[in-house]
């Protein structure tokens, strides 16, 4: 605990004080600062303080808590039959950093590998709060084997440190960056992604903006599952998104049955549909707090089969 510890410990326990205040000017700032000293703050409160005041506790098991692989099935219309039986791996939110150390994200990762998926779809928040280190994630997510190409949309996290870093990483990874772009791969499955917005306005305008001069898609790529409001209303057939965790913390464990969107509802995790559009969130595979309950880290393997062609 932070009262106890030794004089041996107190020039980190001052160093730590003195950054939290530091952060904590920033805070008010309305810039990437800001954000990133408000994030620094929330990881302080809801992960740090209480891990010290527990001795350790959370972090330790936390950290042997496993990332569960989590294979799925989805019957989506709309999905073009030449492209019938495709396995996707969804990787989201690793929130590489304290809760989820590079070696332990690599390992995920090699999970992912495992599954001999043919496209790759990696729906942001590959970094917690700093891009230092992350290189060997953004690699090992390059180097996995995918006929039709590995993915990568940027999460409100990835913009915290350097969007810009974060770009460069993935691309010389060989991560295609769809910025509300659309890509065409062999064959003609249609691929779109966009950037994070935080209100369903926004999001609609980033789709919008995505599918500008081209059909729309067949998948499309979102941090932010509030980008399938717009999705479903132009007729994508599939989006998968991330963000949520799942709320990480759950009454209950949710099953794969698809749920009907109704207004107002929320987008939190698993599968749902909006007449013929379909939607998958993640819980995601790292966290913002070192608890979940009936909600487990994962990363996903969806098989994805055309509901036309039954």
């Amino acid at each position: 605990m932070w009262g106890s510890m030794s004089a041996s410990d107190r020039p980190t326990r001052a160093k730590s004080l003195r950054e939290l205040l530091a952060h904590g000017r920033s805070a008010a700032r309305s810039d990437a600062k800001g954000r990133l000293a408000r994030a620094t703050l929330r990881h302080a409160m809801v992960t740090t303080l209480p891990d010290r005041l527990l001795g350790g506790v959370l972090m330790r098991r936390h950290l042997r808590t496993t990332v569960r692989l989590r294979e799925q099935e989805l019957w989506v219309p709309g999905w073009p039959a030449a492209f019938d039986g495709v396995r996707i791996a969804h990787v989201s939110d690793l929130h590489v950093g304290e809760l989820m150390p590079v070696e332990r994200a690599v390992e995920v990762i090699d999970l992912v590998r495992q599954t001999k998926p043919d496209l790759v779809a990696c729906t942001g928040d590959v970094v917690d709060l700093h891009v230092a280190g992350c290189e060997p994630v953004f690699e090992a997510l390059g180097s996995i084997p995918a006929e039709l190409g590995s993915y990568f949309v940027l999460g409100n996290h990835d913009l915290l440190d350097s969007a810009r870093r974060v770009l460069r990483l993935s691309r010389s990874a060989g991560l295609v960056t769809l910025r509300s772009s659309s890509i065409a791969v062999p064959r003609g499955l249609r691929i779109a992604g966009v950037d994070w917005s935080n209100s369903i306005a926004g999001n609609a305008a980033l789709v919008r903006r995505a599918l500008v001069g081209s059909e729309a898609p067949h998948l499309l790529l979102a941090h932010n599952p509030k980008a399938f409001r717009e999705a479903a209303r132009l007729g994508v057939p599939l989006t998968l998104a991330g963000h949520t965790h799942g709320g990480q913390v759950s009454i209950r464990e949710r099953g794969g049955v698809p749920r009907a969107v109704r207004r107002g509802s929320r987008l939190t995790v698993g599968h749902y549909h909006d007449g013929r559009s379909h939607l998958f969130v993640t819980t995601g595979a790292g966290g913002w707090f070192p608890l979940r309950v009936n909600c487990p880290a994962e990363v996903v393997s969806l098989v994805v089969r055309s509901a036309d062609a039954k």
